[in-house]
């Protein structure tokens, strides 16, 4: 087994600092670091908005043009509930009650995936070794290359024209493909050590592949037949997979993020900073945007209070930014999606060459 990388864990004047802020503001406001009346109003919102939108594709059978549409929607409100519920109770953050946190983390099984393979690639690969090569498996992306240490090959030439396309196709791919092939490899990637995976949760994999197949295939193909089912889950499928990988991309893939290879056990920078380093938030201004995704366009604060809910980063973002100036650490923010998007687009153009 590799040895755990660790970070600096002797001067950190910084960590302490803001944590101390944190925590005074919410002692201060008498709030909860957990969610509030208003995540369960959007949970709430987002699971009719599901249910109504699934009853009048699948029951209703609408004009195509508007079917299209439908689907489309489906796909932005798919991504939605990842972004707003399924990822805050993931990271327990959605309530206080333990027991509704893992419930509701579940809504990613619903939608194909798989929670305890999340809980793994996410909480602890990704959000403790952030744009860390060999450790964040979630910048290994195949057929793309994401920083100037993933080795250069011939079809990276265009990455920057057709990452679109395998950005429509990832949650497709993830829930078809990469969840089975975690399943019996009992990998999270090709090169990483195998994971423990309990029989409750292999009863629970099978078990919820088996409902997502008969919610969004078998049903779907008994009522308007296999053509528009299939038409209808590439559309929904596609616009869900841009959404999600677009955000993420846009947090950590951007000119100003750094990525590190390491050849020690031992990384220099304190875990907060480098958390900075190499995370980015856009359009924190946008408060459609922050709604839709669940805060994540509040990247950076995100990455250092996981365990705080989304609801609440608007608020802590202005202590994270005036703590960062009394330090001097770096916080990287752009104005704008459009901004963040172009910067990722140059950062792939300049990849492919």
């Amino acid at each position: 087994m590799k040895p755990t990388i660790k970070f600096n864990n002797v001067s950190t004047l910084f960590s302490k600092a803001l944590k101390e802020k944190i925590n005074l503001y919410f002692k201060n406001s008498s709030k909860d670091k957990t969610g509030d009346q208003r995540i369960f109003v959007k949970a709430t919102t987002l699971f009719l908005t599901f249910i109504a939108i699934y009853a009048t594709l699948v029951f209703l059978q609408p004009h195509w043009a508007i079917a299209i549409l439908l689907c489309a929607l489906f796909g932005v409100n798919l991504a939605a509930i990842g972004f707003n519920v399924m990822h805050d109770a993931g990271h327990n953050s959605f309530s206080k009650n333990k027991t509704l946190n893992t419930f509701l983390s579940y809504s990613l099984n619903l939608l194909g995936g798989n929670i305890y393979f999340w809980k793994l690639k996410h909480n602890i690969a990704h959000h403790t070794y952030t744009n860390i090569e060999g450790e964040d498996h979630d910048i290994e992306v195949k057929f793309m290359r994401l920083h100037q240490d993933q080795q250069l090959r011939k079809h990276h030439k265009y990455q920057y024209v057709y990452f679109v396309v395998l950005y429509g196709i990832s949650y497709l791919a993830w829930i078809f493909y990469q969840d089975y092939e975690k399943y019996f490899r009992q990998r999270l990637g090709k090169h990483s050590d195998k994971f423990q995976f309990p029989v409750r949760e292999k009863i629970i994999f099978w078990a919820s592949k088996v409902f997502h197949l008969l919610l969004f295939i078998v049903v779907p193909v008994i009522m308007v037949g296999w053509l528009p089912t299939l038409i209808g889950l590439l559309i929904a499928g596609m616009v869900c997979g841009m959404c999600l990988a677009t955000v993420f991309q846009l947090a950590h893939v951007v000119g100003e993020t750094e990525f590190k290879v390491v050849d020690s056990e031992r990384i220099e920078s304190e875990w907060m900073v480098h958390q900075l380093h190499t995370t980015a938030n856009f359009a924190t201004g946008n408060k459609l945007l922050t709604w839709l995704l669940g805060g994540l366009n509040f990247q950076v604060e995100h990455h250092l209070f996981p365990k705080i809910s989304h609801v609440h980063y608007p608020a802590i973002n202005r202590i994270v930014k005036q703590t960062c100036q009394e330090y001097s650490v770096t916080y990287h923010e752009f104005k704008s999606f459009a901004n963040a998007f172009h910067s990722h687009w140059k950062v792939l153009k300049g990849l492919s060459r």
